[in-house]
């Protein structure tokens, strides 16, 4: 039995891309960026990178992929979105543009920008369910944070109270919900991989590995 790595696409339109194709890699996985719904075809999961979430909402219908993520997404398909990437996964977003298309695949409520502006980025040792017993320093860059959360989500991990948190103390920074995984955070600026590690995991589980 020939076991291959799982091919994971990283939504390469803007943001963070060679970031977490380097943490992808390192943990075990085959990444490769995706611009177009061919290449989506080819891969088992998709992560959705930080950026500026209204103008990847943009280019994903510019470029014709808004349409095939959905439709994956609702086939089962493995997602792994990091700060703009959990705004796109979101069904609901709070302080978004009106025209703001939406992936669905979350049943969460996330407020854009809720940590203040690009001078305003945050940082904040994390216990995050899943990803081992040591917390995750999270870095957050003009990042949301989830308001509610549906009944099917589970959250994995919520900012600490600390005299820097302030209003954010105790608000939902990461959560899962089926094969779909979502942090506040940019796990992939900080060389700590464990959350690409998480989400590998959760490809691998739904995909068989084994070449015929």
């Amino acid at each position: 039995m020939n076991v291959r790595r799982p091919t994971i696409g990283v939504l390469a339109l803007q943001g963070d891309v060679r970031e977490h194709a380097g943490a992808l890699e390192r943990v075990g996985a085959t990444a490769v960026p995706v611009r177009r719904p061919e290449e989506l075809a080819g891969v088992d999961g998709l992560v959705l990178p930080g950026g500026e979430s209204t103008t990847m909402s943009r280019l994903l219908v510019t470029f014709g992929l808004l349409e095939p993520i959905r439709e994956r997404l609702a086939a089962g398909m493995p997602a792994y979105g990091s700060c703009a990437g959990m705004i796109l996964l979101a069904r609901t977003v709070l302080d978004g543009r009106p025209d703001q298309e939406q992936l669905g695949a979350l049943d969460v409520v996330v407020r854009r920008n809720a940590f203040g502006r690009q001078v305003d980025s945050f940082e904040a040792d994390l216990a995050v369910a899943g990803a081992g017993d040591q917390p995750v320093h999270a870095v957050f860059i003009r990042a949301p944070w989830v308001e509610k959360a549906g009944e099917d989500v589970e959250v994995l991990a919520r900012v600490p109270h600390t005299a820097e948190a302030g209003d954010a103390a105790d608000r939902i920074v990461a959560v899962r919900q089926g094969r779909v995984l979502a942090t506040a955070f940019h796990p992939e600026l900080t060389g700590d991989d464990r959350v690409h590690r998480l989400f590998v995991g959760i490809a691998e589980e739904d995909v068989d590995l084994e070449e015929r």
